[in-house]
C-alpha cells in the first residue's frame, strides 16, 4: 500500500489541475447566465447553482488535500474561496471573476443565505460534539485556563482595537464595539478544531487531551455568550447600559431555562416525534425546528442567533436516545453542503491583496502575534499554577492556540453588521488561517513528549471496557408488564438501568382487563393506559429510592430530572406493536409477565410472540417465591460456563448488583474431569483462570465484590439449584440464545431452570446481532 505522504503528492498536483479545470469551464458557462441576467431584472438561478456547485467541489477538493496534509478540512475550503475571490482568480481574471461572482445585492443575496443558514448549523453541530460532562468532570483546571487563554488575548486584542488608526475602522464612532469584535476574534478556540487534532492524535482520552478539549468547550461557550452580546450593542453603535443590561439578562435567563426545563423539553419533542411519525427523517426535521425556535428566541432577546443554535445542538447532544443516528444524519447536510459553502464565501470575501499595503501587513502580523502569544501564554500560565508539568503545559498552550471557524463566523458577523471592513475582516480571517495551520503539527509535536501516568493508563483501561462492554451497546428500555410479580421484578431491573446508565424507559402494559369483553376499545384502552402509569410511577419511585440509598462512591446516577419514563398503549397487536417499537431506538426488552411457561414446559406463548417481533436483545424476567421487600434484598447468583454469553450475563447480573448494592457470586461450573473431586482454585487449568479474571475485571469495573465458586457436576442446572438453595440467593442470571424449535427454547439448562426453579432468574439474549442492526 503507498504512503500516506505519496498518495498526497499526486492527489494534490491533479487537485489543482481538476480546481482550475472546473474554474474555466465554469466561468465560460457563466457567461451564458450573466447575459441572460442582463436581460433579466431578477438574479440568474442558473448562475446561483454555478457558485455553490462550484464553492462545494473545489472545498472538497482542497479540504481532501488539507487532509492529506495534516491539515482540518475547513482550512481547504476557506482557501478554495480565497483562490476563486479577488486574492487569486480575481487577480489574475478580474472581468471572469467579476462575472462569476457579481457583486449585485440580489444575486448575493442568494449564496448569503446559504451561508447564513450554514452558520446555524455549524453552531447546531459544534453543539451536539460539546461534552459537558467532560467539561464538568475538569470545571476547575478547564475554567482556570480557559479564563486565562480568554483575558488575555481578550485585553490584547481589546486594547490593539482601541489604538489603531481610524483609516482601520469602517466607522470611527463605532471603534469600541470594533475593538469588542477584535478582543473576541483574538480570544477563543475552536473546539472543533481542537477536538479533531486531539481525537486524530489518540489524545481525546488522556488527561492534557480532554483538559484540551473541556477548555475549548468553555472557551466556545463563553466566546458565544460574548458575541451575542457584543452583536446587541453592535446594533446600537454605542454601549447603551439599558441594551447591555437586557442582553446580559436575557442571556442568563435563556441560558438558565435551557439547562433545566429546555433539557426535558427537547428530549420529549425528538422522543415523540421518533415513536409517532412514519416518514422519512422526522426527528431531523424537529431538531431544526428546535434550532429555529431557540435561534428566534435569542434574537428577540436582543442577542444573535449563533448563541440559540449552539444551545440547541448541546441539548440535542445530551438527549439519551438516537444521538448517534442524529448526529450522522447532520453531519452528513453540514459537511456536504453548508461548510464549503460558508467557508468558501468567507474566502471569497478575504481581499489577501491588501496586505500588500505595508501598514496591513504589518498589523496582520500583530494581530497574529498577539492571539498567538496571548492564547499560549494564558494557557501555559494557568496549567502550571494548576499544578500540570512544563511539558503538558507546552502542549495545552499549543492546543489552545487554534481559531478556524470560530474565529471565521466572528469576523463574519462584524462584517455583516458594520464594525469591521473589508480590509480588518481579511486580517482576521488570515490570522484564524495562520494560528490554525500552525496547530497541529505544534500539538502533535507537544503531545508525542506527553509520558502516560499510572492512574491515567487506569483509567484508560476502564474506558476501553466500557467501549467494548456488553451493556454499552444498548440505548433504550422496553418494559412489558402484566402486573404480577414478575412485572414488579422487571420493573426494579429496569429502575437499575434508568439511573445507573441513564437509559430511557417505555411502560407497555399487555394486561388485558378481565371484562374487557364487555367494554369498548377506548375503555379497553384507558384501562390499559392506567396500569401501564401505575407501573411508571413504581419505577419512578423505585429510581429514587435507588438514589437515596446509594453509597457515597456512586456519584454518577441519573438525577430525578434524567430519569425518562414514557407510557405506551396497547393499541394494536403484539406481533405489530413490538416491530414498531423495535423502529424507534428500543433495542432491551425487559418481559416481567405471566405465566412465563406454557403447558408444554417450554417458554408461553406470549413470550414466544414477543421475543420473535422485537429485534433487539430480550430478557425473560420470571418470579418464583417471594420478592424481596426491596431491592437491596436481592441476593445474585451468576452462573458461567467460559463462553462468551455466560461472561455477558455476569456483566448483565453485575450492572443489577451494583445498582441495587446486593450480594452477588459468580459460580464457575466444569466438567469433572477438568476437576479433582474437591474442587480449588489452585486446581484449575488456564481457561478457568481466564474465566474468574475476566469476570473478576468486570466485577472491579462496576466495584462490586462478587463471591467466587467451583462445582463440578455433569448437570450444570442441578449445580446452579443446589448452590442457589444453599447460598439462599433468590434471583439467577443466565446468559441464553435461541434454539431452533417449533416453540421458544433456549436449550436444557434454561428450559430445566424454567420448569423447576422454586426462585427468581432472568434468562438474559447475550448475541448482539439483532441489536446491531437496529442501531445501524
Amino acid at each position: 500500500m503507498p504512503s500516506r505522504q505519496n498518495v498526497s503528492k499526486p492527489f494534490s498536483s491533479n487537485a489543482v489541475i481538476i480546481l482550475i479545470t472546473i474554474a474555466l469551464l465554469l466561468s465560460i458557462a457563466q457567461s451564458a447566465f450573466a447575459a441572460e441576467g442582463q436581460k433579466a431584472s431578477h438574479p440568474s438561478e442558473g448562475l446561483f447553482l454555478i457558485q455553490i456547485i462550484l464553492l462545494v467541489v473545489s472545498g472538497r477538493l482542497l479540504g481532501e488535500f488539507m487532509v492529506r496534509i495534516g491539515q482540518p478540512s475547513i482550512m481547504g475550503q476557506i482557501i478554495a474561496g480565497i483562490i476563486l475571490g479577488p486574492s487569486l482568480f480575481g487577480l489574475i481574471f478580474p472581468h471572469a471573476q467579476a462575472n462569476l461572482f457579481p457583486s449585485d445585492e440580489a444575486q448575493k443575496s442568494m449564496t448569503d443565505a446559504i451561508g447564513q443558514l450554514g452558520i446555524l448549523f455549524l453552531l447546531l453541530l459544534a453543539g451536539m460534539e460539546t461534552d459537558l460532562g467532560l467539561a464538568k468532570r475538569l470545571r476547575k483546571s478547564a475554567a482556570g485556563v480557559s479564563l486565562t487563554g480568554i483575558v488575555i488575548p481578550f485585553a490584547a486584542g481589546f486594547a490593539l482595537g482601541e489604538l489603531i488608526p481610524d483609516a482601520f475602522l469602517p466607522d470611527p464612532e463605532k471603534r469600541l464595539v470594533t475593538s469588542l469584535f477584535l478582543g473576541t476574534a483574538l480570544s477563543i478556540s475552536s473546539v472543533k478544531i481542537v477536538a479533531s487534532v486531539v481525537r486524530e492524535m489518540d489524545f481525546m482520552r488522556r488527561n492534557i487531551g480532554q483538559l484540551i478539549v473541556a477548555s475549548a468547550i468553555i472557551d466556545d461557550t463563553v466566546g458565544w455568550v460574548i458575541i451575542a452580546i457584543t452583536f446587541g450593542l453592535a446594533e446600537k453603535g454605542t454601549v447603551d447600559l439599558m441594551t447591555l443590561a437586557t442582553s446580559v439578562i436575557g442571556t442568563l435567563a435563556f441560558m438558565a431555562v435551557s439547562f433545566t426545563v429546555g433539557r426535558r423539553i427537547v428530549f420529549e419533542i425528538i422522543r415523540w416525534t421518533n415513536d409517532n411519525f412514519r416518514s422519512d427523517l422526522p426527528v431531523l426535521s424537529a431538531i431544526v425546528a428546535i434550532m429555529g425556535g431557540m435561534a428566534i428566541t435569542t434574537n428577540l432577546i436582543g442577542v444573535h442567533t449563533v448563541l440559540g443554535a449552539f444551545v440547541a445542538g448541546i441539548l440535542v447532544g445530551e438527549s439519551p436516545i438516537l444521538t448517534r443516528q442524529i448526529e450522522v444524519q447532520l453531519r452528513g447536510l453540514t459537511t456536504a453542503l453548508f461548510m464549503p459553502v460558508f467557508f468558501g464565501l468567507t474566502g471569497l470575501q478575504t481581499d489577501l491583496t491588501v496586505l500588500a499595503d505595508p501598514s496591513i501587513l504589518l498589523l496582520t502580523a500583530a494581530i497574529v502575534v498577539i492571539a498567538s502569544i496571548g492564547k499560549f501564554g494564558g494557557a501555559f500560565a494557568a496549567a502550571k499554577f494548576g499544578g500540570y508539568s512544563a511539558s503538558e503545559a507546552l502542549a495545552l498552550g499549543c492546543g489552545m492556540n487554534a481559531r478556524g471557524s470560530t474565529e471565521v463566523i466572528v469576523a463574519t458577523i462584524g462584517l455583516s453588521v458594520g464594525v469591521l471592513d473589508e480590509k480588518l475582516f481579511s486580517i482576521i480571517v488570515a490570522m484564524a488561517v495562520i494560528t490554525t495551520m500552525a496547530m497541529p503539527p505544534t500539538l502533535r509535536w507537544a503531545l508525542a513528549r506527553l509520558p502516560l501516568r499510572e492512574e491515567e493508563r487506569d483509567r484508560l483501561e476502564r474506558e476501553e471496557f466500557e467501549s467494548e462492554s456488553f451493556l454499552g451497546n444498548f440505548e433504550r428500555i422496553l418494559l412489558t408488564v402484566d402486573g404480577s410479580q414478575s412485572s414488579r421484578l422487571a420493573t426494579w431491573i429496569a429502575a437499575f438501568f434508568a439511573v445507573t446508565r441513564k437509559m430511557p424507559v417505555t411502560v407497555l402494559d399487555i394486561q388485558e382487563p378481565e371484562d374487557a369483553t364487555n367494554d369498548s376499545d377506548d375503555t379497553t384502552m384507558i384501562a390499559a393506559a392506567s396500569q401501564g402509569r401505575a407501573v411508571a410511577d413504581d419505577l419512578r419511585q423505585c429510581a429514587t429510592e435507588l438514589r437515596a440509598s446509594a453509597s457515597p462512591n456512586h456519584q454518577d446516577l441519573a438525577s430525578e430530572s434524567d430519569i425518562h419514563v414514557t407510557v405506551r398503549e396497547k393499541n394494536d397487536s403484539l406481533e405489530t406493536l413490538l416491530a414498531d417499537v423495535s423502529d424507534t431506538g428500543h433495542d432491551l426488552l425487559f418481559m416481567g409477565i405471566e405465566p412465563s411457561m406454557g403447558e408444554d414446559g417450554r417458554f408461553s406463548t406470549a413470550l414466544q410472540i414477543m421475543t420473535s417481533a422485537f429485534q433487539g436483545t430480550s430478557a425473560i424476567v420470571t418470579a418464583r417465591g417471594m420478592l424481596p421487600e426491596s431491592p437491596q434484598d436481592l441476593r445474585i447468583l451468576l452462573p458461567v460456563s467460559g463462553t462468551e454469553r455466560s461472561i455477558r450475563a455476569a456483566e448483565f447480573g453485575l450492572a443489577i448488583a451494583k445498582a441495587a448494592g446486593a450480594h452477588c457470586a459468580l459460580l464457575l461450573i466444569v466438567e469433572p474431569r477438568q476437576v479433582r473431586a474437591i474442587p480449588r482454585i489452585s486446581d484449575r487449568g488456564n481457561d478457568q483462570w481466564d474465566v474468574l479474571n475476566k469476570v473478576g475485571a468486570i466485577a472491579d469495573y462496576y466495584g462490586v465484590e462478587i463471591e467466587k465458586v467451583v462445582q463440578q457436576g455433569p448437570s450444570p442446572e442441578l449445580s446452579i439449584l443446589r448452590h442457589a438453595r444453599s447460598g439462599k440467593y433468590n434471583l439467577i442470571v443466565l446468559g441464553v440464545s435461541k434454539r431452533a424449535s417449533g416453540s421458544l427454547s433456549y436449550g436444557s439448562v434454561a428450559d430445566t431452570l424454567l420448569q423447576t426453579a422454586d426462585r427468581s432468574c432472568v434468562f438474559i439474549e447475550t448475541d448482539l446481532a439483532a441489536s446491531q442492526a437496529i442501531r445501524e
